[in-house]
């Protein structure tokens, strides 16, 4: 039985000191969490912005006018957008450049898409004042405009003010992906850098980065163990000592070594909570690595377009954004409404297709769940079905950014969500996902308190991390000691 007792403890001490400048990173960083997300989060004054409807921007000229102006024979979309009080066409190019088109002469405004992102940057953080320090088009997430943001390709505009703040604008939907002060740029850094080590993904790439996390947290779950089996087998022991030596009045030399059990045995729980979530949520990351996904990307024909954009049996009133999309093999006016209903014109002959963003949501499921054969074209039958989402919810939710987005219900249950407006896949649930999904919003980051408000939670879960923490330097103190 000693002999058992000693090795246990070995690989106890072991496991643990392997585990232990891990633990500490991601105890302190996951410290630091509540307060970017929470706490120190900068604010902004405008959050959404509400376009005018086409009433109020009066084009004058209809889009075939200004194509044909400019020459433009083809193209990958459109929207009518109205900044500095002019209405412009902006036009997607073949190359994938937005253009700006006046809506009045079809003449082309130089630097469009960075005024109109400077614009939308202005009415954001409603400051007309300061000046554009720099702004520059970023295609890929980088460690201030991470992956969680979703939104590609965007102008991050910087302002030249004491408080650095950064703003990253959607142009294509005129819409704000993140922003970022001084305070938020360090802390994303530090949790990036100690939580989630993306300096691994620098050196290895992402799956490397993945199987080293997977390997520390391997070892903590049997360090874990091997603590509470000791514990476990000879806490009588443990227990008479500590008595023996109260009665004979000698000094508690390995308070550091009680201190540790018992606190350990306080936080067991929540540390198993912890690893079990993170592995978990590692394994399905893992599980997931993929090439780059192709986005889905059409090119329109201006001979395609008879029916005029002006003239569509919707009030201009309604019309709060109008695009273009092709969905077997025909090309559609797709307009969004002020009531969020989203509305599909044949370009040929202007009649309205019936629920035509279920079959568009459908057509992009299909390109997305077959990328890599795509020899058939979807059927319209026994479709899957289709449901609009307007909301966040528990399995589709805020961490998404996109709304509304169209549901799309597979028999072998996965779940597409797909955003219409823009073509692109805002995510898919399978099964293991919704499941991984759950454990680390509950298991980790405690959402299951959100009850008690979100100081509450936040505050509970700093002292959960906050405790192991204080039991892994108790471990190694107790292990200098026996040195």
């Amino acid at each position: 039985m000693a002999t058992a007792k000693q090795n246990f403890y070995k690989w106890h001490r072991i496991l643990g000191l392997t585990a232990l400048i891990p633990v500490i990173f991601w105890t302190l960083s996951g410290l630091s969490h509540p307060f970017m997300s929470n706490w120190f989060r900068p604010t902004i004054a405008m959050e959404v912005f509400k376009p005018l409807t086409q009433s109020k921007m009066k084009p004058a000229l209809s889009l075939q006018q200004v194509l044909d102006k400019n020459a433009i024979t083809e193209f990958r979309n459109f929207n009518i957008v109205n900044f500095n009080r002019q209405t412009y066409y902006q036009v997607l190019g073949k190359d994938s450049v937005a253009r700006y088109y006046s809506a009045k002469d079809a003449s082309l405004l130089t630097n469009g898409d960075q005024l109109y992102a400077t614009y939308l940057a202005r009415y954001f953080t409603q400051d007309s004042i300061s000046s554009i320090k720099c702004i520059t088009l970023q295609k890929t997430f980088d460690a201030q405009y991470q992956p969680i943001n979703h939104l590609l390709p965007v102008w991050k505009v910087a302002f030249n003010r004491p408080d650095g703040m950064d703003v990253y604008i959607e142009t294509s939907h005129s819409r704000i992906g993140t922003f970022n002060n001084n305070t938020r740029k360090a802390m994303l850094w530090l949790f990036e850098q100690f939580h989630t080590w993306a300096f691994l993904a620098a050196i290895g790439g992402e799956q490397f980065r993945i199987v080293a996390l997977l390997i520390v947290v391997g070892c903590m779950l049997p360090s874990l163990l091997s603590g509470l089996i000791v514990y476990g087998f000879f806490w009588k022991k443990f227990k008479t000592a500590q008595q023996n030596r109260m009665v004979a009045g000698k000094d508690d030399k390995r308070f550091v070594h009680r201190f540790h059990r018992q606190l350990g045995l306080i936080v067991s729980f929540v540390l198993f909570t912890f690893i079990i979530s993170g592995a978990f949520h590692l394994l399905v990351k893992l599980h997931n690595i993929d090439p780059d996904e192709k986005n889905y990307e059409q090119l329109i024909d201006r001979k395609d377009l008879i029916a005029g954009n002006l003239n569509l049996p919707v009030p201009d009133s309604a019309i709060s954004k109008i695009s273009l999309v092709k969905c077997f093999e025909k090309t559609y006016f797709q307009v969004s409404t002020v009531k969020k209903d989203i509305l599909y014109f044949d370009a040929a002959t202007g009649r309205e297709l019936k629920d035509g963003d279920k079959e568009f949501a459908y057509y992009l499921s299909y390109f997305y769940r077959s990328q890599q054969n795509r020899s058939e074209e979807p059927k319209l039958i026994n479709e899957p079905p289709v449901t609009q989402i307007r909301q966040f919810d528990n399995e589709y939710g805020f961490i998404n950014k996109r709304l509304p987005v169209q549901k799309v219900v597979y028999p072998d249950g996965e779940n597409w969500y797909i955003e219409t407006t823009s073509s692109k896949l805002a995510t898919k649930v399978a099964g293991i996902d919704l499941a991984e999904g759950f454990s680390f919003i509950f298991l980790h980051k405690y959402f299951g308190m959100s009850w008690a408000g979100k100081n509450i939670r936040d505050i509970i879960s700093m002292l959960a991390a906050l405790g192991v923490l204080v039991v892994s330097l108790f471990g190694f103190a107790a292990f200098i000691k026996n040195k």
